[in-house]
């Protein structure tokens, strides 16, 4: 429904291996979409870019202790990826982990969409 109590329509024809996310303030709906082709999971080098590019979004949202918790979780993270060139064990459920728990600070940053569907491509 529009503001205006009309009805809207919203129409997508295809999306293929994307991440997206529709919502806003304590409402987030995240949708990653794999089509099953066996496309090799994300390396270090691309899991890097996302948790940069999240850093960067939330240099926009204002100051707070979670957002500096979430900072943090998402430097070390960073200099961890840097460092060793890969991605070891346990550092996917540590981001998974942190933007679950930072949801509310995230919710509308599209930075952290994008990295929850590289999380989710790389599995458990």
């Amino acid at each position: 429904m529009t503001q205006d109590g009309g009805a809207g329509e919203v129409r997508i024809n295809r999306i293929e291996g994307s991440t997206f996310s529709i919502g806003g303030t304590n409402i987030t709906n995240t949708t990653v979409h794999h089509d099953g082709t066996g496309a090799a999971a994300p390396g270090a080098a691309e899991l890097l870019e996302a948790v940069r590019e999240l850093r960067i979004a939330l240099v926009h949202l204002p100051r707070s202790a979670d957002r500096s918790a979430l900072d943090a979780e998402l430097d070390e993270a960073a200099g961890e990826l840097a460092e060793t060139g890969e991605i070891r064990p346990g550092l996917p459920a540590r981001l998974r982990g942190a933007l679950q728990r930072w949801a509310p600070v995230v919710d509308s940053v599209n930075a952290a969409a994008a990295l929850g569907g590289l999380l989710a491509s790389l599995g458990s």
